[in-house]
């Protein structure tokens, strides 16, 4: 999916929501445990749930991956529902010397073909370039996160700015806008403001809101630009918003709920 058509449907739904599929089986309802692939039918039943509101889902691999063989066959039903108008991004966070990400690469553009792929650039530009050969793909590179930990790394000073700031200059130049975004957390509220002008027309992927504390209004004030500019994603607060056989029409709630709070945006 290329730029204007993301762009299309953010404006035509007055969303930016991005729904993370991160379907942790031990939270599942119980009555779907007797199903024969109980993530697949709890992930279909959110998709029917919140496709409505919804701009992109993101699918968090390593919730599949633990789950062996049957957990991909999952992910790859899920990524087969998902109408093909919805962003879909695997949130695999790879980043290898080049010969392995042209391999990454492939896994998540040719034999799972979403729209993008999550990447950390700690390895440098060879590692993130493979990400970026394929047309109307996007790369997501981590720029700056919301874990404690960022502060171990991203927040040092590296000659006379700090570590993301140079991280997310550095990678802008790799690519363009059309095929290279960057995860900020939510729960950076003093730096939303500066990211978004350092980078005045890059998409964002903004994980944070809800349960990790951020909010839709300070995300939208701060880093909104003329295309939208950001996907929003909750993962926990639609998702697991329910835990019993409601649990799809607590889903369909929250975000009508939040695409409500991002309507008046537009």
């Amino acid at each position: 999916m290329n730029r204007s058509q993301l762009t299309e449907i953010i404006f035509k739904k007055k969303s930016v929501l991005c729904v993370g599929l991160d379907t942790d089986i031990t939270k599942l309802p119980k009555h779907l445990l007797q199903e024969e692939d109980p993530v697949f039918e709890f992930n279909k039943a959110i998709i029917d749930a919140s496709k409505e509101h919804t701009v992109a889902y993101k699918l968090n691999t390593a919730f599949y991956e633990a789950q062996g063989i049957k957990g991909w066959i999952s992910l790859e039903k899920t990524l087969n529902y998902i109408p093909k108008d919805i962003f879909t991004i695997a949130d695999a966070k790879r980043g290898d010397i080049g010969n392995t990400s042209e391999q990454y690469a492939r896994t998540f553009f040719h034999t799972y073909p979403f729209d993008s792929v999550t990447v950390a650039p700690y390895m440098g530009s060879d590692s993130v370039q493979p990400f970026l050969k394929f047309e109307d793909k996007w790369a997501i590179v981590l720029g700056l996160t919301s874990n404690a930990g960022s502060a171990d790394f991203q927040l040092q000073p590296s000659g006379n700015e700090l570590m993301y700031q140079k991280v997310l200059k550095t990678v802008a130049s790799w690519g363009t806008p059309g095929n290279i975004m960057f995860v900020i957390g939510a729960t950076r509220k003093e730096q939303l403001q500066e990211v978004r002008a350092m980078l005045p027309e890059h998409f964002f992927l903004v994980p944070g809101v809800g349960a990790q504390g951020g909010d839709v209004d300070t995300v939208c004030r701060n880093t909104m630009n003329k295309d939208g500019g950001i996907l929003i994603n909750v993962s926990r607060g639609i998702i697991f918003a329910g835990n019993d056989q409601s649990f799809a029409e607590r889903a369909h709630e929250e975000t009508v709920k939040y695409q409500k709070e991002m309507a008046v945006f537009f």
